[in-house]
């Protein structure tokens, strides 16, 4: 009998092989544990269909992620807090303080968990390069400037 895997089975393959494989072996673990279909040509094809739109909501996606990437690149926050009595800033600048800033400045929605800062906060008056992730290895670099008040 032949049945598509869905889900990885080891000693067996990998998810969207389609292996031989004996009749009570296919149908009594295999399907009835959800680990594969029978490979009808209805199951093939809708497979297939799936894998196809899967890769298109991937390209779609890395396409979204490319250009929200070109234009932190492009874009420079400046984050104003009061100084205290030595000049240096009073509290400090955090990734959440950041990431509000780019969506209310520049209308860029970053999640504020993808922000990396060394020290956790910006502490000290100056220009700052932060890597930003976005997801699927795609990385920008976020220019922040902190100005005292």
């Amino acid at each position: 009998m032949k049945v598509l895997l869905i889900k990885d089975v080891k000693s067996l393959g990998k998810a969207g092989e389609i292996k031989e494989v004996k009749d009570g072996y296919g149908n009594n673990f295999l399907i009835g544990k959800g680990f594969a279909k029978a490979a009808t040509p209805d199951v093939l094809r809708q497979y297939e269909a799936e894998q196809k739109r899967k890769a298109e909501e991937l390209k779609y996606e890395l396409a979204n992620l490319e250009k929200l990437k070109s234009e932190l690149e492009k874009v420079k926050v400046v984050i104003k807090k009061p100084l205290g009595a030595n000049g240096a800033l009073f509290g400090s600048v955090s990734k959440d303080d950041i990431a509000q800033e780019l969506e209310k400045t520049h209308h860029l929605v970053v999640d504020k968990k993808s922000i990396e800062i060394d020290h956790h906060h910006l502490k000290a008056v100056g220009i700052y390069n932060l890597n930003v992730k976005l997801g699927h290895a795609i990385n920008a670099n976020l220019k922040v400037e902190v100005e005292g008040e």
